[in-house]
């Protein structure tokens, strides 16, 4: 393709060279290039593309993407930009023949539910005759197509193959996960969206957007930019503060949530053991709910996926059996069968508002008792660790704290982090022998993951619900000697099937 018609919708500063120049492929790692490719210098959080041109000019690129003139631009076809991400999004939209352009697409954003939503609007799509794919934080998917999902939000690059490759096979609509981070990094831009959905915001990511009004600052990226006027519509979760401010800044938003004053809300609702039932008030009339996920936050996770096939105009009958049809979410609240006559359950929650939204959802089923084990990341957030911390041991009779993805940071510095929140609760750390003679409510802090599910399935009497939080669908643990293969639903079976005996 000729860079003339690449840069068709590129905000471009400054062209030094031939726009005739035929690219032959687009690339911001400069390994990857090949003679005739276009190479992309992307100030990154840890490196700076603009130290790595040299390197992709000595593997032929014949056009470079930057934000400064670097030495030997006279030797290249140089494209000035404002920001080179930015630039990557809409030149890659134009070379992979703008796949999201004539087909309906949803972008969900916000800390918690984004996963589960697009779960449930694949299914709802799929009911519909529309072919979903989905972009997200568990994988990759169209059909029996699977691939890893190395981020939520893959770069833009790979984001307009991905997504081109699955139109080629049969794809007919796409709904995404939006990250923060990929919102910030403009690496959804050049994407057509037709909805934009906003579950809610809370304590996450400030590792990276330092304060709360950066972060929703971000979010509203997708709405205020990335979401056509003309025929643009967004969602919005009301159940949230920040929801409710942000549909104060969008007029003519699609509200959700328990409210009466949302657009769309319940007019009665069962929540139980056996899933989600109900009847939901919208502007298409009244749809029958009948989900099998389990707990209250699920509701609002179903508002916001029943909001958005309304959006879509889709038929309330397509609505209500696509749900029925949608199956759990791996690693969220995921069910681990077992003998022991207790509920036993893996779940992705890795927040303090998320970790409370499903013990609360546990409490409402009013088990025996609860038992927690649940860690925290390492070289992310500090702050929500005793809030994670604080969550965990006022909803559960016992807590066992861990390490989840400590990275490069020292485990029990994390642990020590965690205590805080602890001790707002109990007065002291229980041993193992407190745990086991099951005397009141405490916490044990055991920083080996592998022995903290092992001693908590010890624990598990009939009745009891175990949930295990934190790491999900994930099948790994980064340590700082690197990435091993570890899977809380494995562990959890291996400790069922050797008797969970301390």
């Amino acid at each position: 393709m000729k860079l003339a018609q690449l840069l068709k919708n590129c905000p471009v500063k400054q062209v030094f060279g031939n726009l005739d120049a035929e690219v032959t492929g687009l690339h911001y790692d400069s390994r990857q290039i090949r003679p005739g490719d276009a190479f992309f210098a992307l100030r990154g959080v840890v490196s700076d593309g603009h130290n790595f041109i040299s390197s992709a000019m000595a593997g032929g690129a014949g056009v470079v993407f930057a934000e400064e003139l670097f030495p030997g631009a006279e030797q290249v076809t140089t494209v000035l930009v404002e920001n080179s991400r930015l630039a990557m999004a809409m030149t890659a939209a134009e070379f992979y023949g703008n796949p999201t352009q004539d087909i309906p697409v949803v972008g969900v954003t916000g800390t918690n539910g984004k996963t589960t939503i697009t779960y449930l609007v694949e299914a709802i799509l799929r009911r519909a005759g529309l072919a979903p794919a989905v972009v997200g934080t568990i994988n990759y998917r169209f059909g029996s197509e699977l691939r890893q999902a190395p981020h939520t939000t893959p770069e833009s690059l790979d984001l307009m193959k991905q997504v081109s490759d699955f139109r080629r096979i049969g794809a007919r609509s796409l709904v995404m996960e939006v990250s923060s981070h990929a919102l910030d990094q403009r690496r959804a831009d050049g994407v057509h969206f037709q909805v934009g959905v906003f579950t809610n915001l809370t304590l996450d990511h400030l590792d990276y957007h330092k304060d709360m009004e950066g972060y929703f600052t971000s979010k509203y990226h997708l709405f205020r930019e990335l979401l056509p006027r003309d025929n643009g519509r967004a969602v919005i979760n009301i159940d949230d503060a920040y929801g409710q401010r942000l549909a104060a800044m969008l007029p003519g938003a699609l509200t959700c949530g328990r409210s009466l004053q949302a657009d769309i809300h319940p007019e009665k609702l069962d929540v139980s053991l056996h899933g989600i039932r109900g009847r939901l008030v919208t502007p298409l009339g009244m749809i029958d709910l009948d989900s099998p996920l389990l707990g209250e936050f699920n509701v609002e996770n179903l508002l916001c996926a029943v909001s958005t096939a309304v959006a879509l105009d889709l038929r309330p009958q397509t609505i209500t059996h696509g749900l029925a049809e949608a199956r759990g979410v791996p690693g969220r609240l995921e069910q681990i069968e077992n003998d022991r006559e207790a509920v036993i359950l893996v779940d992705y929650a890795h927040t303090g508002d998320a970790l409370r939204r499903v013990i609360e959802a546990l409490l409402a089923l009013a088990p025996k008792r609860l038992l927690t084990v649940f860690g925290c990341g390492g070289d992310r957030d500090r702050s929500k660790r005793p809030i994670m911390a604080e969550a965990a041991a006022s909803g559960s009779d016992i807590t066992i704290a861990t390490s989840d993805n400590p990275r490069t940071e020292d485990p029990e510095q994390i642990l020590n982090d965690v205590r805080v929140g602890l001790t707002r609760v109990h007065e002291r750390e229980w041993s193992k022998a407190d745990a086991v003679s099951g005397q009141g409510k405490g916490y044990v802090v055991i920083p080996d993951r592998r022995q903290a599910i092992e001693f908590a399935v010890s624990l598990v009497r009939p009745g009891d619900v175990l949930l295990v939080a934190g790491k999900g669908h994930e099948d790994y643990q980064i340590l700082s000697t690197g990435r091993i293969h570890f899977d809380d639903r494995e562990e959890l079976r291996k400790a069922l099937q050797a008797g969970g005996r301390p």
